[in-house]
């Protein structure tokens, strides 16, 4: 039983090698992982320039009102390290 357990583990590991020089190769390629972005930050901040408030932005936008205050505290850090 040790003996195919040990097997068994070292099979994983080459497993996970493979997998992650996959990954490594396809990210030199510009090969891009994980969720598409959906959400269009330029329509939150054009709604936030036009006086919106954020709970209405994000019923408008069919997004999380957290989301919405992510966005413009992201958007206020840019603006505060231009000056």
């Amino acid at each position: 039983m040790t003996i195919l357990s040990a097997v068994a583990q070292a099979e994983r590991r080459r497993i996970l090698e493979r997998t992650n020089e996959g990954r490594q190769e396809a990210r030199l390629k510009g090969i891009r992982f994980g969720r598409k972005r959906i959400i269009d930050r330029n329509s939150v901040l054009a709604l936030h320039q036009q006086g919106t408030g954020a709970t209405d932005i994000a019923r408008r936008l069919s997004i999380a009102r957290s989301t919405v205050y992510k966005i413009l505290e992201d958007e206020s850090r840019v603006n505060l390290s231009k000056i």
